[in-house]
Parts: structure tokens; C-alpha cells; sequence
């Protein structure tokens, strides 16, 4: 009777080992696929517990997280003969855990390498503007061009971004250059704009003024208003020109009225012949 007890205790010790030995444990993370004699089997495992046939089945974890890969730099000549140093970073993930595990040996490796190939091709097929202002359009040809294989191993690319466009010395120096004239430029357009705006309104003004010359008195006393304001031991008065036209108006009505009343008190006077003395005519 004790040897029988003995016997189940010991059965049950190694059927627990044996289930403890094939209890394997997959993160919220990963996915799990078993391998069975060799031969992956179709279904991964979910997360949570999972069992394992003891000395037949070999579980590979694979991390189903988005990744994060910087591209290193790559140098290229861009499709107008410029030499630029371009780096980016590609994020990916796992779609299909079991074709990631059986497709490809490393599939972080094969991602780099393809995205790096793939960056100099985009670079030798875009001008510099292009990679200097368009970059959308460049990050999705990127990202298309990264998952055409990608796909083929159960990777999916998320999303492929240039990070930073390194230009020689020289051709920074001759955009810096552009740029100033081209600032320049806009400086002078707009200040030739507002002098044609302003001649424009003072147009209008010196009109207005002519037609209603109390509005030049109104303006004198707002600049005297406007100068005052600053408490200046000095006060300067501007003397307005319309202001000397009106005294040389008046003096030439005055000096026409003058001459008006003058004429006709000057008549003409009656030339009277003068007599010339007679001569004698008696002989001496």
C-alpha cells in the first residue's frame, strides 16, 4: 500500500514538472510562434498562458510594438547636381508574426538596409527644393518604396520621415546670399508702395485744400497743437504758402483799383499855340 502511495506521488511530481517545464508565459507585447519538430505551425500564440508539448514544440517571441529606426546618413547627388547629406528615421511594425519569423533571418537588419538603399534612390530622383520644402510627397515615395519587401515578411511601414538635409559650405553662403536680395527686394517694393499710397493721399488732401482753404487754417493750428504738446522752449510756426497768394491776390486787386481811379482824372489838356512875335517891317 505504501509503495503504491509512494508510486502517484512520484507520477504526480513528474506530470507537474512536465507541465511546468512546458508553461510558457507571452507578453501583451508579442506574439508567440511555436515551432514543432522543426516546423512552425500556422497560428501564433496570443498573450497570456500557453502550453508547449515538452521536447517537441520551441516557441520564438516576436514584439509586435512599432519600431523606431534612425537611417544613417546617406550622401547623394540630387537630379540638379547638388551634393547633400540626407539622414531620416522609418517606423514599422510587425503585422504577421509567423511570416516575420520564417521569412526573413532579421527583419531589423533587412528594414535598414532596404530603407538605406532607398534613400539614396529618392535622393538621386528629387531636386533640392524638393527635399528642402516638399518633403511629403518625398516621405510617401519613401515609405512605398520601404514596403514593397517589407510586405512580403509581415512588416508594415508606418510612417518614413527626412530628418535633416546637410548642403556643402558654398551653396549655404550663395542661398544665404539669394535670400537677402530676395528680402531686399520685398523691403524696396513695399517701401515704394507706401510712398505711392502716401503721394496718392496727399493728392487727395492738397484737393480738398484747395477747394476749401479754412481746412489748411485747421491743419496749421493741429501742427501747433502737435508742437506745443512737447513743451519746447521754441515755437515754430510754419508760414503757409496759400497765405502769401492771398496777399499777392489783394495787392494786385488793390493796385488795379488804384490805377482805375486815376485815369479818368487825367484829362487831356488843349494845346494852345504860342504866338510868335511880329516882326516890324520898318527898316532902320
Amino acid at each position: 500500500m505504501e509503495g503504491t502511495v509512494v508510486a502517484v506521488v512520484v507520477v504526480a511530481a513528474l506530470v507537474l514538472l512536465v507541465l511546468k517545464s512546458g508553461m510558457r508565459v507571452v507578453n501583451q507585447v508579442e506574439r508567440g510562434v511555436v515551432f514543432r519538430w522543426g516546423k512552425a505551425q500556422p497560428a501564433h500564440r496570443q498573450p497570456g498562458i500557453t502550453f508547449l508539448i515538452p521536447f517537441a514544440d520551441r516557441m520564438r517571441k516576436v514584439n509586435v510594438q512599432v519600431v523606431t529606426m534612425p537611417v544613417p546618413t546617406q550622401e547623394g547627388i540630387t537630379k540638379d547636381n547638388v551634393s547633400v547629406k540626407v539622414d531620416a528615421v522609418v517606423y514599422f511594425r510587425v503585422t504577421d508574426p509567423v511570416r516575420a519569423a520564417i521569412e526573413v533571418q532579421d527583419y531589423h537588419f533587412a528594414v535598414g538596409q532596404v530603407a538605406q538603399s532607398s534613400l539614396r534612390s529618392i535622393i538621386g530622383k528629387s531636386d533640392l527644393d524638393d527635399l528642402l520644402s516638399d518633403r511629403e510627397r518625398l516621405h510617401e515615395g519613401l515609405a512605398l518604396m520601404i514596403d514593397s519587401p517589407a510586405a512580403g515578411w509581415g512588416i508594415h511601414i508606418d510612417r518614413v520621415e527626412i530628418k535633416d538635409v546637410q548642403l556643402p559650405e558654398s551653396l549655404k553662403r550663395s542661398m544665404s546670399r539669394q535670400a537677402e536680395a530676395e528680402r531686399e527686394r520685398r523691403a524696396r517694393v513695399i517701401t515704394a508702395d507706401g510712398e505711392f499710397q502716401a503721394a496718392q493721399q496727399l493728392a487727395n488732401a492738397s484737393r480738398i485744400m484747395s477747394d476749401t482753404p479754412e481746412a489748411m487754417q485747421l491743419r496749421l493750428l493741429q501742427t501747433v497743437v502737435e508742437v506745443a504738446a512737447e513743451k519746447n522752449s521754441t515755437l515754430v510756426m510754419p508760414f503757409p504758402v496759400e497765405l502769401l497768394r492771398y496777399f499777392d491776390r489783394a495787392a494786385q486787386h488793390i493796385g488795379a483799383d488804384l490805377n482805375a481811379k486815376s485815369v479818368p482824372a487825367q484829362q487831356p489838356q488843349e494845346t494852345i499855340p504860342a504866338q510868335q512875335p511880329e516882326q516890324s517891317t520898318d527898316q532902320p
